[in-house]
């Protein structure tokens, strides 16, 4: 059922995406893409779910066929990748990342292009014309990111973020971190720090 669902699902999104591809042609992937994220956030319940997810999965560089992105989330470029099993909350602001197999985002969160978007360095040019950095940001396989939590850097693969969090430097694999700026305070499953064999945690089930 749920396959037929994503089928037709599809077939109900391919105009605008034709109309996407147009566009593209003539403004370029990039702001061609936003329009159209902006529009399709907005379509409410389980039918916007699976419109999101058919017009992802053409679009995107990569796109689960059961990811759920709920409403009034956004992605900033068609470059993004979304593993399988990910569940992406409401109003998620979302850049060209990478979020791995079964990553949980809460509400609100923001997951950026690095912390380096806009150059600051000269006094006498305004901030947003200044030339800044694009950097891929990955969420690892399992991780789960608390209400919005800010997202600027690498989170390891079956973290817990703290809700609110602002995430700068990376977090290594099976970390919880909070606070702004978010800092390491324990690590699932026993494990002592990145250094220690059992830093890896036990596998998950």
């Amino acid at each position: 059922m749920k396959r037929l669902a994503l089928a037709l699902a599809t077939l109900a999104v391919l105009p605008a995406y034709l109309l996407y591809r147009l566009g593209a042609l003539a403004l370029g992937p990039g702001k061609a893409f936003q329009g159209w994220s902006h529009a399709f956030a907005l379509i409410p319940g389980l039918s916007g779910v699976y419109l999101r997810r058919a017009f992802y999965r053409l679009t995107l560089a990569g796109c689960g066929e059961d990811a759920c992105l709920s409403f009034g989330s956004v992605f900033a470029g068609p470059d993004a990748r979304v593993g399988r099993g990910v569940f992406v909350g409401v109003y998620c602001c979302l850049g060209e990342s990478v979020l791995e197999d079964d990553v949980l985002l809460a509400s609100g969160v923001s997951v950026v292009n690095g912390g380096r978007q806009h150059g600051t360095d000269r006094l006498d040019v305004p901030i947003r014309r200044q030339p800044g950095v694009w950097e891929s940001v990955t969420v690892g396989r399992g991780a789960w990111v608390g209400e919005r939590a800010v997202v600027m850097a690498d989170v390891g693969a079956h973290c817990i973020i703290g809700a609110g969090a602002v995430v700068t430097e990376a977090v290594p694999d099976y970390a919880i971190a909070v606070g702004v700026p978010a800092k390491v305070i324990a690590y699932r499953g026993g494990a002592r720090g990145p250094s220690t064999p059992a830093a890896a945690g036990p596998p998950l089930t």
